[in-house]
């Protein structure tokens, strides 16, 4: 055994192979392995069964990821979807109001068409008005309309609609009116019947689909079908308005009078605007200005036969 410090320490149990040893080993097992790579794919069925052991730990790993985007991207397609809903729900219901707008227009039109092709020549100024209230019972029929004195009504100012007569002016207030309609039981206007020129009054009989005309004798030349215009007399309208046409005609022989009743042509029921006219007085044409003449009694008849009902 050497002396300390004289020789060099050697390792308790002998010495390791050399450096080059070790270098020549793994050099000549570096290239056993690439030979068998290169002709057996070795490291490729390694890195593959490497990949399938590591997938289940990657997918562990990312699954709460995943998951979180996953939920994220639930809340956010329902919540567009509900948009989606919510903005096509009020574009139909947009569409659907401009569909009704668009045929209340047209209706609006056409009856505005046909009130404007009834009016007469002699009409000076004329004015649409709209009804806000409607008061129709068997003791009154009367309306209000958004039209009053500070644009220019007049009380017993005619009114009309698209198909006729449908009243005058009873009130007048600063903006608003009150029409009384021709089937109200105070209102009366003078009629003629086209057929014959047969002239008459027609009175309200309270129903606002029935005229009455009460002052005609049992023998009149009156039947259904027949139409009523007014006649010109009455100061308010002018002669050939429209009125009503007569739907029923009872004759009974122990009475003077004939039991006649007409029907409105003016859509009392259904009209939502009517026309306020104003006449040039100057106009041959213009209503007369005298009040309307009551008719005759008729005188009794000698033997009057009993005529059969004409409903």
């Amino acid at each position: 055994m050497a002396v300390f410090g004289t020789e060099v320490d050697r390792p308790l149990y002998g010495r390791g192979p050399s450096p080059g040893l070790r270098f020549t080993v793994y050099a000549i097992l570096s290239v056993v392995l690439m030979y068998y790579d290169q002709h057996g794919h070795w490291v490729a069925r390694l890195r593959y069964a490497l990949d399938a052991g590591a997938y289940p730990i990657q997918v562990a790993i990312s699954s709460p990821k995943t998951a979180w985007y996953s939920l994220a991207d639930t809340f956010r397609s329902s919540q567009a979807l509900r948009s989606d809903n919510e903005r096509l729900r009020a574009r139909v219901l947009a569409l659907e109001f401009s569909v009704m707008r668009q045929a209340a227009l047209e209706r609006e039109n056409a009856e505005l068409r046909g009130l404007r092709a009834s009016l007469p020549p002699l009409i000076k100024k004329w004015q649409l008005a709209e009804i806000i209230s409607v008061d129709t019972n068997p003791l009154r029929q009367r309306v209000v309309i958004n039209k009053g004195a500070r644009d220019g009504v007049t009380v017993n100012q005619a009114v009309v609609d698209g198909n006729g007569i449908l009243g005058q002016v009873a009130r007048v207030g600063p903006w608003s009116a009150e029409v009384i309609l021709v089937t109200d039981p105070e209102h009366a206007i003078p009629v003629e019947v086209t057929r014959n020129s047969l002239r008459s009054i027609a009175v309200g009989s309270g129903n606002s689909g029935e005229l009455l005309l009460p002052y005609l004798a049992i023998n009149t030349d009156v039947k259904s079908g027949d139409l009523l215009v007014s006649s010109g007399l009455g100061g308010v309208f002018p002669a050939g308005l429209p009125v009503a046409r007569i739907t029923g005609v009872r004759r009974e022989s122990n009475q003077l009078l004939a039991q006649v009743r007409a029907q409105p042509v003016a859509d009392v029921e259904h009209d939502r605007e009517l026309v306020l006219l104003e006449f040039d007085a100057s106009n041959p044409a213009a209503p007369a200005p005298n009040p309307p003449i009551a008719p005759e009694r008729p005188s009794t008849p000698k033997a009057a036969p009993k005529i059969p009902d004409d409903e």
